[in-house]
């Protein structure tokens, strides 16, 4: 991946302000596949996030207490910047 196509994520802190919600949601097109989805504020989809991949990234083993505040994190810190132009 060259320089221009990397990805580029907002700061932690702008992150916050942004994302209102991270909603587990079945993915439309593959109802045996979840997905993670993004929303602001004024309920708009702001991206989605593989369920499985943020998972295994964030670290998040099963009957996990500390799941959600883990997937929120690992998110937080890997919203990509587009976002602001959706």
């Amino acid at each position: 991946m060259s320089d221009q196509e990397q990805i580029r994520f907002l700061p932690y802190e702008e992150a916050v302000r942004l994302v209102a919600a991270i909603q587990e949601e079945e993915d439309v097109d593959d109802p045996d596949h979840r997905i993670l989805t993004v929303y602001s504020h004024r309920d708009k989809e702001l991206c989605w996030y593989d369920f499985e991949e943020v998972m295994r990234d964030a670290g998040v083993m099963a009957n996990d207490p500390q799941a959600k505040e883990k997937v929120t994190e690992y998110i937080m810190h890997h919203l990509p910047d587009w976002v602001l132009e959706s």
